[in-house]
């Protein structure tokens, strides 16, 4: 009979414990609802009734797509934010999982730790003023490294932004920025790798490099698929770096580089609003259309 008790105690307690924690996720997970409902949801949902409208509210089908995409300067900012993305993604994966397993490598003593501090620093800044610092940076008259600009040929800083310079310029820029934050990230990651994996491999004789490429990368998969998707989204949104540079040059840069400066362009220079609601529809569903792939290609929800 005492037991029956205790297990009905047991039992009548559980519901209250799990209600108890039901309530907390909730609160937890509702101010970010909330957030991505008025700043995310609701703003989607007005660009997409934009693009498929005209001014005067009237359905237009995809003649918005289609007056945007006939521009003289869409397939060129098109091909400017593709050549950016392969250079971006390409830089993003190779260096930053190289820099966090060699990282890794070093332990946890104070040089790792220093070199993590040092690699999240340029995170800390904005788009906007990283970029100032790299105006500064580029600028053979007054660069720390004018030198070295010099040596390469440039003499001028309309000589280094020039428009054929301009894709890996802004890798440049973009991953001075946001690769620290992501070596940080990825090794998290690899700590987490359980020890006994790492000394699997290391009985079967596997040299550094083996270990590398076989456990510690293959490991990472779904930390890397992550991180791609997140800097495609971003990269596919340029705008700060093109527009400021182009402004610092006087238009050398060109204000249309990228299709989000386009867009600004469309709403703002040129009053179509449905427009540049056209084009940033046509960036979400690239945007989109890109994780879902890597997401099913990848296993990304799978259980390890």
């Amino acid at each position: 009979m005492t037991v029956t008790h205790s297990s009905a105690g047991s039992v009548r307690g559980r519901p209250r414990g799990t209600s108890r924690q039901s309530r907390a996720g909730v609160a937890f997970v509702a101010g970010y609802v909330l957030l991505l409902i008025a700043f995310g949801v609701l703003p989607t949902c007005y660009a997409i009734y934009f693009a498929f409208t005209d001014a005067g509210g009237a359905f237009t089908g995809l003649s918005n797509f289609v007056t945007t995409a006939q521009d003289f300067r869409f397939v060129d900012s098109l091909g400017h934010v593709a050549l950016y993305l392969v250079f971006w993604l390409l830089s993003l994966v190779v260096f930053v999982v190289l820099l966090a397993l060699l990282l890794h490598k070093l332990s946890s003593g104070p040089l790792s730790q220093a070199l993590r501090f040092l690699y999240y620093i340029p995170g800390a800044l904005a788009g906007a003023a990283s970029v100032l610092v790299w105006l500064f940076m580029l600028d053979p008259t007054v660069s720390p490294v004018s030198s070295l600009l010099e040596t390469l040929g440039f003499h001028t800083f309309g000589e280094v932004i020039a428009p054929g310079n301009l894709a890996l310029l802004f890798t440049i820029i973009a991953f001075w920025t946001g690769a620290g934050g992501w070596i940080v990230v990825m090794y998290g990651a690899l700590n987490n790798i359980p020890k006994d994996v790492m000394e699997a491999a290391r009985i079967d004789g596997a040299n550094g490099w083996q270990t590398a490429w076989r456990v510690q990368i293959p490991m990472l998969r779904k930390w890397i698929v992550y991180m791609v998707i997140l800097a495609f989204a971003g990269g596919a949104q340029l705008f700060v770096e093109p527009q400021l540079l182009s402004l610092a040059s006087t238009g050398v840069a060109g204000r249309d580089y990228s299709l989000n400066q386009l867009t600004y362009d469309f709403a703002f220079q040129m009053n179509n609003i449905n427009g540049a609601a056209a084009v940033s529809v046509e960036l979400l569903v690239v945007s989109v259309s890109v994780a879902g792939v890597f997401v099913a290609r990848s296993g990304f929800f799978d259980a390890d």
